[in-house]
């Protein structure tokens, strides 16, 4: 697997009319270059100054000039490298995900790009300069929603486009169903007599806000059993264990705190749990919790929570990245695996004085 850079040294270039159709022969005079020269740094050919390389990509670039499929193959085939999208690269769910996407495509003989976008800047300028390039066969986005102006720049592309995790998406997609495993958590809560069940909602704050499954999830549970949601109850936090045990602090400190928690990964759990055993509480005696993922961590600590396949979607995803690159009319637009609740030590009934029904 390559980790492949989204920045390059920027040229400031000469204005083009670009309300015609452009064509090779525009980016060679927009660089101040041969249209050979031109030709052969865009394929990436040896023999190109790095210089005069960057100039013509940046000219490519400013012009939105993307090099037709057909003409790609015909100069040389398909380039055998699908680059992968993630806006992170040291949780464990991507870490998981790019195991398995990579274990599939190498198999098949591809190389594997590897693209952290961390920040919206970085997403801009990674959406901004992949297409000039053309340098895969196919582009796989991981767990962030993909913009309609991100997804018409990939479409200049012309390649074959998946998404995995955690989305729903005009092109092929595999996920879960982050509302039906929110309703797993609730629906076990509410079995063993909770009322008062507490929400650590975690977003990512790189990401545009999206409508989240597993916040949705959490209250329609309530409202199906006759519970309007208390926002007192509602913490909205970053992801991660520091984040988590900070958003259980301010559940600690309300004036009716939860009998049960519903974090919604196990890494907010764990962080949660520390605070609830720091204040002399005990878990699940005192306060339930419950996460989604199945975590590695989550069977060690005895974590009740909702298991999610990652390593299933990241297998999943690569073959639909097969399928569609062998050209296969009858590849499954949408993938939904299911999850699983696992019951361990961190969940029972509310203790009688807390009761609330």
């Amino acid at each position: 697997m390559q980790i492949a850079s989204v920045s390059d040294r920027c040229y400031r270039l000469p204005m083009v009319d670009t309300s015609a159709k452009l064509n090779l022969i525009d980016v060679a005079r927009a660089a101040g270059v041969s249209l050979a020269t031109a030709s052969r740094a865009l394929s990436g050919a040896y023999g190109v100054a790095a210089t005069t390389r960057a100039r013509v990509l940046a000219a490519a670039e400013e012009m939105s000039y993307v090099a037709s499929p057909e003409a790609a193959r015909l100069a040389g085939g398909a380039t055998g490298r699908v680059a992968v999208v993630v806006p992170h690269i040291s949780r464990w769910f991507f870490g998981t995900m790019l195991e398995a996407l990579d274990s599939v495509l190498r198999e098949a003989d591809l190389d594997v790009l590897l693209y952290h976008v961390g920040g919206l800047d970085d997403r801009r300028e990674f959406f901004e300069r992949l297409p000039a390039r053309r340098k895969v066969d196919a582009v796989v986005v991981v767990a962030f929603p993909v913009e309609e102006v991100e997804r018409q720049r990939l479409a200049l592309m012309g390649v074959q486009i998946i998404a995995a995790g955690g989305q729903n998406a005009v092109y092929p997609y595999v996920c879960i169903d982050d509302a039906a495993a929110a309703r797993q958590v609730m629906a076990h809560l509410l079995f063993l007599g909770h009322r008062r069940i507490a929400m650590i909602e975690a977003i990512d704050p790189d990401q545009p806000t999206r409508p989240s499954g597993r916040s949705s999830g959490y209250y329609a549970a309530l409202r199906e059993v006759g519970i309007e949601p208390d926002p007192d109850l509602v913490v909205t936090t970053d992801w991660g264990g520091e984040q988590g045990a900070q958003a259980m602090s301010r559940l600690l400190s309300i004036a009716h705190p939860p009998t049960a928690v519903y974090a919604h990964s196990d890494e907010v759990a764990i962080g949660a749990i520390r605070t609830i055993r720091r204040a002399g509480l005990r878990v699940p005696d005192d306060i339930s919790i419950v996460g989604i993922d199945d975590h590695p961590l989550a069977s060690l600590i005895d974590l009740t929570t909702v298991r999610q396949p990652v390593y299933e979607q990241g297998t999943t995803a690569a073959h639909l990245v097969l399928a569609t690159l062998r050209g296969e009319v009858d590849v499954e637009r949408a993938v939904v695996l299911a999850t699983e609740l696992v019951v361990r030590r961190s969940t029972a009934p509310p203790r009688p004085d807390r009761r609330t029904d």
